[in-house]
This record gives structure tokens, sequence and C-alpha cells, in this order.
């Protein structure tokens, strides 16, 4: 998903980021001799569990190649929509370069677990992608989000379902410690995708805590995050996993502790952590629910109008 100096960066600062800070060292017999009270953003990445069948899982296909948009993660919300990062539908992701753009349309891959089961058979033929208005109005992180509706009802199974949206008052990500499970074939150890599908189990941090680590002083840096209240973070589990490159799109599983209810509290933005950033960075769904909900209503530019003279008329006749 990068340029190939953005990728060779990448791959290179795992092992060198902050090195006047840090000794690596070469060899961990076992995970039980990590430190716990060591810095969680200089540890090497271990790259979480396979995953059983996630229902609601979608892969968003642009190409094998990471040099050409390479493939992501997304979540299945109804049986015609399919909710992801606004970056994954790009093969520049930078706001220079997508401004202007129209954004590729991509592949679409349901009930699958494994990468080779990305076929013909499993394609799900897409109708239209819808950006967020907002994306990246301002820095490359802004309103990540998009929805891509399919060209015809998926016919639903315990195969493929979707996972519901937070409703009113469901706001898990606001409190911290509350955990979250994410999926996806993002980047592992030998920072290559997953061939299968993998969960990570990980804590949602306190805001404050990640606007700290994003926004020093109140800086803006074009390579992480400017975190606002549209956004939530999550740390490292406690086996030091994170999420890492191609993770992005994912749904940030919750359960409500009163009913046991799951629901999606955030689609993965931030994706870079993996052995080098602290925090996992998502677009919080109860802040965009009223954009979501207008577009799966099919609203235009004059629904809104439209409804209240239609209330309007209907007052003025009772009186």
């Amino acid at each position: 998903m990068w340029s190939s100096l953005a990728v060779l960066l990448a791959v290179s600062c795992v092992c060198l980021a902050r090195k006047d800070k840090i000794k690596i060292k070469i060899k961990i017999k076992s995970i039980d001799e990590i430190p716990n009270n060591s810095d969680l953003r200089f540890r090497r990445m271990i790259r979480g569990t396979l995953a059983p069948h996630v229902p609601w899982q979608a892969m968003v296909y642009l190409s094998k190649s990471v040099m050409n948009g390479g493939f992501a993660g997304g979540a299945l919300i109804s049986d015609r929509w399919v909710l992801t990062a606004g970056r994954n539908l790009f093969v520049r992701k930078s706001r220079q370069d997508t401004q202007g753009k129209e954004p590729i349309i991509p592949k679409v891959y349901l009930g699958i677990t494994r990468q080779s089961q990305a076929d013909d058979s499993k394609e799900v033929a897409v109708e239209k992608v819808v950006l967020h208005p907002g994306f990246q109005n301002v820095s490359d992180w802004d309103n990540d989000l998009a929805l891509i509706q399919l060209k015809e009802p998926f016919t639903l199974s315990e195969a493929v379902m979707p996972i519901p949206l937070p409703e009113r008052g469901q706001d898990l990500a606001e409190a911290a410690q509350e955990k979250g499970i994410i999926t996806g074939w993002g980047w592992g150890v030998f920072f290559t995708p997953a061939k299968s599908l993998k969960h990570l189990v990980l804590p949602v941090a306190s805001h404050s805590s990640c606007k700290a680590e994003y926004n020093p002083g109140g800086q803006v840096l074009s390579s992480t995050p400017t975190v606002d209240d549209n956004m939530f973070c999550t740390g490292a589990s406690k086996y030091q996993e994170n999420v890492c490159f191609g993770d992005a799109g994912g749904a940030l599983a919750v359960q409500d502790p009163k009913d046991g209810r799951v629901y999606a509290a955030g689609i993965l933005s931030f994706d870079k952590t993996c052995a080098v950033e602290k925090y996992a960075v998502y677009m919080k769904l109860s802040a965009y629910m009223p954009w979501i909900n207008s577009v799966l209503r099919g609203d235009s530019e004059t629904s809104a109008s439209l409804r209240s003279s239609v209330m309007s008329e209907m007052y003025s006749r009772q009186l």
C-alpha cells in the first residue's frame, strides 16, 4: 500500500526507530522472558492467533502487491454494505495523492479465512463506493471511512452475517481498559501478510494517553494521526502483539457487559503500529452513525429538507 521508498523506510524503522534510546536484544527465548515494564513500541511484533471463521469479516482487495494497493480488511454491516477505511481504496494513501481523485472500486470477498480462498467463487460484485465527505480534510487520517455498496443483497447465513453497529448509549470505546477483538490478514513478524485470518484481543487505551502520544505539544506529524474525539485507540495485547500493515478497515468487535451484545466499536485506520508505535487508532463508529445511516437510507442533499416540508404540511393541516 506504500511507495517502494515508504515500504523500505517502514521495514527499516522497526529495527532502527529511536535507536538512540534503546538497545535491541538479538535473542528472546520465550515471551515470558520479556520484561513487563519495557516499552511496547520497541518490541518486535508477534502477530496474533489464528481466528475462527468470522462471519462479518470482509477482504477489500486492490492488488496482491502492496505497491499497487494491496488488500485490507472490512466489516459487513448489512446484506448490501461493507464498511472499511477510506485509505484502503487508493494505491497511494496520503492526502496529497488522494485529493481530487476518485477511490478505486475494489474486489470484495466474503466468507473467507485464508488468502487462497480469495477467488471468483467468493468475490461479491461492487456497485459503488461512498467516501466520508470529510475524508482527509486536513490530514491523512481525518474521517478515514468508506462504505462499499454491493450490487445485490447478499444471502446471509451462519457463514456470512453482518456485525451490528453501536446503538444509542453504547460507547465502550470511551472506557479505558475495555477489550475488543480485531481480525485481519496484516503483516506478521516476517513482514509478510498472514496466509490465514488472525485475531488479537486488545485493550482500549485511555483517550488522553493516546492524544498525548500522537499530539505532543499540539504538533502534527504526517506519519501519525492527530487523535481527535472521533477516534479512539488500542494498545498492545498482553503478549505484546499488535496490528500492522494490511489490518486497516477491520472492525474492533466489543461486547456490551450488560447484555452480551456484540457490535463494532470502531474501524481500524492507523495500522502502522507494528513494533514501532504504541497505539493503533480507530474511527469511533458512534460518532459516525448519522453519516452511516444517511448513506444506508440513500439520502440525497434534499432529503432532510423534504422530510421537514412533509412534516410541516401535515402539522398545518391539523390547524
